[in-house]
């Protein structure tokens, strides 16, 4: 069985039914069902507009939706807040990061959490994670975030929703403003979370990424889901399925004519 077969045999985390969102006239999405399982790395792709980061801003509680129901590990949940979805486990790496640019790699990797801390503590808990997940950050303390490179901020950033998430970890573009070294590290970490059992879902233009990396793929096209695939994940087969089949052939034969 190959592994993206065993995949789709592990627990569902996370389920989303019948989900719809709209603002005045516009569909953001509609009618969308999707499963998250346990340790798998799911990709959800789409053109601009397709309705990807609404989707994904429902199931970290940034958004609430106007019609569909949501449970995580069996148990019906509405989120009024990412603060809620947190306490289920659900954590999320935007591509702002949401890292303080003054405070070290520990300050960050607790940034928000908890009250008054031991500083000893924090210190050895943040090198056990960065450790498990083979991140490579020469200073932990006295050296502010901004004094990274991009891929260490963004990996600093992954690291710390890891940290926190115990059903779920969101990334939204992990590599889009990476050089490629870097990128291939973001996504060794995105694996090496998903091997510690948390469901890893990556929303990415970058289908080579999406192709090496992901166990399933959803591509949703105009708020609708169009695909759902764990079999096939190949680069021209994906772009089909974001522009339309008949849309991406006519192009193709006017490309060549």
């Amino acid at each position: 069985m190959s592994a993206r077969a065993a995949a789709a045999d592990r627990p569902i985390v996370v389920k989303g039914r019948n989900l719809g969102k709209s603002y005045g006239t516009i569909t953001a999405v509609e009618g969308v069902d999707i499963d998250i399982r346990k340790g798998e790395i799911l990709a959800i792709i789409g053109d601009n507009g397709a309705g990807k980061s609404t989707l994904v801003r429902i199931l970290t509680g940034v958004t609430r939706p106007d019609t569909g129901t949501v449970e995580v590990n069996g148990q019906p949940v509405v989120f009024d807040s990412p603060r809620a979805a947190r306490l289920m486990g659900i954590e999320a790496v935007f591509q702002d990061l949401a890292l303080c640019p003054n405070r070290d790699v520990v300050d960050n990797l607790f940034l928000g959490r908890l009250g008054v801390l031991d500083r000893r503590k924090m210190a050895t808990r943040t090198l056990q994670q960065l450790k498990a997940l083979d991140v490579r950050i020469p200073h932990i303390t006295g050296v502010p975030m901004a004094r990274l490179s991009g891929g260490q901020r963004q990996s600093v950033a992954v690291a710390r929703s890891a940290f926190w998430a115990s059903s779920v970890l969101f990334m939204d573009e992990p590599t889009a403003a990476l050089g490629v070294r870097e990128a291939g590290a973001v996504l060794r970490l995105a694996r090496r979370v998903a091997e510690e059992g948390v469901a890893v879902v990556l929303i990415s233009h970058m289908l080579p990424h999406v192709t090496e990396l992901a166990d399933r793929v959803i591509v949703l096209r105009h708020g609708r889901k169009v695909a759902e695939l764990t079999e096939d994940i190949a680069t021209d087969r994906l772009v089909e399925l974001i522009v339309g089949t008949d849309d991406y052939k006519q192009g193709q034969a006017a490309t060549r004519a």
